[in-house]
């Protein structure tokens, strides 16, 4: 059998899968050790999928379940670097558990930050009635969107065929398909923005890496590139996405970016330059995440 990690094999692991599942689990979180930032719940979280049943559900019933001889073949997948999320083929954001593929990158909690922030800046004014996700990928701050405004519909736009087919799954599968639809358009090319507005709300979480930034292998050999990289500077999109803002964005609306940690004020310059109002706001990790930017202007 294929070496899994330090002194673990195939059949050694498959050789302790007797009734009961802490001593498999012990097993693997020790294989993953130094590979994963969180060995034990991807342990829970790949063998809860070979079974077939959610982790809060096999956990409760670990003492009387025995592993199959599948999660071997996903444990030694997990030690190879190939993320959780594309094993299982699900990612939980927010309130959703969506498909993800390769096609699309992984949803991240700290994306959520858009979400909240859209949330306070609609606190105190009339709901968004339409919403577009710029780059949607697998739809997640769309879908996201659309259940926290139950009046609303919206519009997620992408380049990729293949992230535009895991998103209408999603809608789907989720039930949004009648208030979310999917459209293949490339921001990068003449006349991308034809037809698109206007919205109430934009969220966009955009390409935002400088080229030579070195990723983890787990982010860079499986998760799309295109929408990871985005030139020298990381600022590339920005500088497309923002400008055409008043071509889609409703003179009373908002939008909110993602940026990386380092481009505050990069991108806020970009705003202004234009007459935008501006403003940051921080994840739970205290980093730079979310640029809101609005005119001002009250209907």
């Amino acid at each position: 059998m294929a070496e899994i990690s330090l002194g673990f094999t195939q059949g050694a692991i498959y050789g302790r899968m007797m009734t009961g599942l802490s001593p498999v689990l012990r097993e693997a979180t020790a294989a993953l050790e130094g590979i994963s930032p969180t060995p034990r719940l991807d342990a829970e979280l790949l063998l809860a999928h070979a079974l077939g049943l959610g982790r809060s559900a096999m956990l409760l019933r670990q003492h009387d379940l025995t592993a199959p001889e599948s999660f071997t073949d996903l444990l030694a997948r997990r030690v190879a670097d190939e993320p959780v999320a594309y094993i299982t083929g699900v990612q939980a954001f927010w309130d959703l558990e969506l498909s993800v593929t390769p096609d699309v990158l992984i949803p991240r909690a700290d994306s959520e930050t858009l979400l909240m922030a859209a949330m306070d800046w609609f606190s105190a004014k009339d709901r968004p009635m339409r919403i577009a996700d710029l780059g949607t990928g697998s739809g997640a701050l769309l879908l996201a969107a659309l259940s926290i405004f139950p009046d609303a519909v919206g519009i997620g736009i992408d380049a990729s065929a293949g992230a535009l087919a895991v998103a209408r799954n999603n809608a789907q599968r989720l039930q949004f398909a009648d208030r979310a639809r999917f459209e293949q358009r490339d921001w990068t090319q003449a006349g991308w923005s034809e037809g698109l507005g206007p919205f109430d709300l934009i969220l966009c979480n955009p390409p935002y890496i400088e080229d030579s930034y070195i990723l983890a292998p787990m982010v860079s050999v499986h998760e799309p590139h295109s929408a990871l990289f985005a030139g020298a500077d990381g600022l590339n999109d920005y500088r497309i996405l923002i400008p055409s803002l008043r071509d889609y964005l409703h003179p009373s609306g908002v939008a909110f970016f993602e940026i990386g940690y380092n481009q505050a004020d990069s991108v806020c310059a970009l705003g202004a330059e234009l007459g935008y109002l501006t403003e940051l706001r921080h994840d739970f990790g205290g980093n730079p995440r979310v640029i809101r930017f609005s005119l001002g202007i009250e209907e």
